[in-house]
């Protein structure tokens, strides 16, 4: 657990390194992801955070707490709200709530990782796990020169086996990675086979453009299915 509670931190501390000398145009101009700026994606980012840490610190007294107030429509409306801030106090904000999770993870006993949260209805370790995905995928989003080929190859495995569940029903997927010792399979059916670099296979599946393309050799490609 340790481990990637670390994996986790050191990440956060690329992406503080990554916003460091952005200017005012440059939160302001468009993400990769549609309709939101990159002052879009940092406010996510550092919301995303604060969610986490009330997680943990409720998780470890036993009780439960939403994870945003307000649910969808009050995290889509804080994100509206803050976006337009300046990118010295985007950064700032943002690094004040990585110190707070970073805090509220180093007080969680062996034990506390397995108590139950209200994300996802899971437990305070499946949230380090969140928290990894919205950090690699979101760098990738901020359209800085992070790329799906910056991506471990444990943080591919990891994509893999959680948006599997993204594979239509009927059909039998195969991922074959050029560039690594991976092959992954998920679902039943119709055989569906995709080659490519580990990191634009998992960008694929996380509906995130390739930097390569990505070659179907079996099948065709298949329609995705929402994000579990």
């Amino acid at each position: 657990m340790n481990d990637l509670v670390t994996r986790v931190l050191d990440g956060q501390r690329r992406l503080e390194n990554l916003i460091a000398d952005l200017a005012d145009e440059d939160v302001r101009a468009p993400s990769a992801l549609p309709d939101w700026s990159r002052g879009h994606v940092i406010t996510h980012l550092e919301q995303n955070t604060a969610a986490f840490t009330r997680q943990a610190e409720y998780a470890r007294r036993g009780e439960l707490i939403d994870v945003y107030d307000g649910g969808a429509a009050g995290r889509a409306a804080a994100i509206e709200r803050e976006a337009g801030r300046g990118a010295q106090e985007l950064r700032t904000a943002l690094a004040r709530a990585h110190a707070a999770l970073a805090e509220a993870w180093a007080r969680a006993g062996e034990d506390d990782w397995k108590r139950p949260v209200r994300y996802r209805d899971t437990t305070l370790f499946d949230t380090v796990h969140a928290r990894w995905r919205e950090v690699e995928i979101h760098m990738v989003d901020l359209d800085l020169g992070y790329r799906p080929s910056d991506w471990s190859l444990d943080f591919c495995d990891h994509v893999a086996d959680f948006l599997g569940a993204r594979v239509p029903e009927g059909t039998h997927l195969t991922l074959v990675a050029d560039d690594a010792e991976r092959r992954w399979s998920v679902g039943d059916g119709d055989p569906v086979v995709l080659r490519g670099n580990a990191g634009d296979l998992a960008a694929w599946l996380a509906g995130r453009a390739p930097a390569k393309p990505v070659t179907v050799e079996t099948g065709s490609l298949p329609e995705l299915g929402p994000w579990p």
